[in-house]
């Protein structure tokens, strides 16, 4: 406040020495040599010095000889001096006044020069601790920040959750008493509540992302996410930011920034189908993640720390893709902690009227039919077939049937098998699985005129090293 003759004198006027004592704010009287002719009560209160210690004495060496941080504070950078020489008004919202305990405060102050008869006489400053102002803003802050971190995680998730309803199936594929089934919910009983790493195998459509969502929904992580990300689905250049997210302006498109699937499944599971297509540049990023829990986005060098449970699952032999040089053995042993072999459909036939039972119901329901039977030929037309694409190829043969069906009965009349699957068929299930498996090695080198290296060699076609290949023939006893 500008204001007329405040200081007559180094001393103020009775009057307004009443009025300036009655207020809460702190406030200062200086002369023109920057020392204090005057202080009030509450600036007495506020920085625990009395009246009479400080009278006569330069205050800014007392209250203001320091910056926040520690740093000094010279005087002809305070503002209160510099109005003391030029006379011009300031008030200034971020500062800091110390106590006479040596701590500091936070405080909001205004320096006004005095006039007598146009003559500048000295300057008063009025200060009021803000602390709890600070304070309260600090805490809207921190609030407001943490507010924003859950709506993006919520929207991060939501997105995310939106692309894996699309068009999901209802699908079963674990249902059935077989013995294969049996040990297969024992395994994942066994490991399901643990921490450690799980590598499920198996033929695809066999079931393993069920596999995999029981081990999770069987967890101490259950109320967290199941993260899911088919490696074969993208680019290796894509799969980098879809694992780790990536910063706005990181590359081409990355109009925003975006977590990746590891951040998304903080304090969950993450699941990573077909794990074999990696290239061996993301196997190491993601071993050195495993390694580590810990990852920095595309286009950034923060260091994001994770806390996530491992499943990954493969239709290929890893063990066989370590020797091709295609698959990193380290990252393979890391992820071998606790392999599941997931059974295919052919090797538990007598689970077919279960898993027939329970997809006709589901998928009845989603298309609005009201199926209620299986016919017995239809049925034995099942079993009879071999299932290449397992659960998956039962599962879409199913839906068809519903959609064509016009009656309350599926009998199948859409499933043929001719004689030759039918002759496979009869002549595997008589055979033992040396046996079996030396007839399809036989098959296959026929196939490739018994050639068996190359790409176009049987073992190729076998999806195994030549080296292995030879050395299975030879324990079979297979020659040309």
């Amino acid at each position: 406040m500008t204001t007329s003759a405040n200081l007559a004198t180094p001393h103020f006027l009775p009057e307004n020495t009443l009025l300036l004592n009655a207020i809460t704010e702190g406030v200062y009287g200086f002369d023109l040599n920057g020392n204090a002719v005057f202080i009030n009560p509450a600036a007495e209160q506020m920085t625990g010095w009395e009246s009479a210690e400080l009278i006569g004495r330069n205050i800014h060496d007392c209250h203001h000889h320091s910056h926040a941080d520690g740093s000094p504070y010279p005087q002809h950078d305070c503002p209160i001096y510099r109005t003391l020489h030029d006379g011009v008004a300031r008030q200034v919202s971020e500062d800091v006044f110390w106590r006479k305990d040596g701590t500091s405060f936070p405080v909001y102050y205004s320096s006004t020069p005095v006039y007598d008869n146009g003559v500048l006489i000295g300057v008063i400053a009025i200060f009021r601790d803000v602390s709890i102002q600070k304070h309260t803003e600090d805490s809207l802050r921190e609030a407001l920040a943490q507010v924003q971190a859950l709506s993006e995680r919520l929207a991060s998730e939501n997105q995310y959750l939106l692309t894996e309803l699309q068009g999901k199936q209802g699908a079963m594929g674990l249902s059935g008493n077989s013995q294969a089934i049996s040990h297969l919910t024992q395994q994942i009983n066994l490991v399901a509540n643990t921490d450690s790493t799980v590598l499920i195998c198996g033929e695809n459509g066999t079931g393993k992302e069920l596999v995999a969502r029981s081990l999770h929904q069987l967890s101490h992580r259950k109320d967290h996410p199941l993260v899911s990300v088919n490696c074969a689905a993208f680019s290796a250049s894509i799969l980098e930011s879809e694992l780790f997210g990536h910063e706005k302006g990181a590359f081409t498109g990355a109009v925003s920034r975006r977590k990746g699937r590891f951040e998304l499944a903080h304090n969950g599971t993450l699941f990573l189908d077909e794990i074999a297509e990696l290239s061996l540049e993301a196997q190491s990023k993601l071993l050195r993640v495993i390694q580590e829990q810990a990852f920095e986005r595309v286009g950034s060098s923060e260091t994001i720390k994770v806390n996530i449970r491992l499943i990954a699952a493969t239709h290929h032999d890893l063990q066989a893709r370590v020797e091709q040089g295609l698959f990193r053995m380290d990252l393979y042993y890391r992820l071998n902690v606790f392999p599941i072999i997931v059974p295919p459909l052919r090797q538990r036939r007598e689970d077919l009227p279960a898993l027939v039972s329970d997809l006709v119901a589901s998928l009845s329901q989603k298309l609005g039919k009201k199926i209620t039977k299986v016919s017995a030929q239809g049925l034995k037309k099942l079993q009879q077939y071999a299932w290449p694409g397992n659960v998956r190829e039962l599962q879409n043969l199913i839906e068809r049937e519903i959609i064509l069906t016009q009656t309350q009965m599926l009998d199948f009349k859409s499933l043929s098998l001719n004689s030759a699957q039918q002759a496979d068929l009869s002549t595997s299930q008589s055979l033992t699985m040396a046996q079996a498996e030396a007839a399809h090695i036989v098959k296959t080198l026929e196939a490739t005129q018994w050639r068996i290296s190359g790409a176009h060699g049987a073992a190729a076609m076998l999806d195994m090293p030549p080296s292995t290949l030879r050395s299975r023939m030879k324990k079979l006893s297979i020659s040309r």
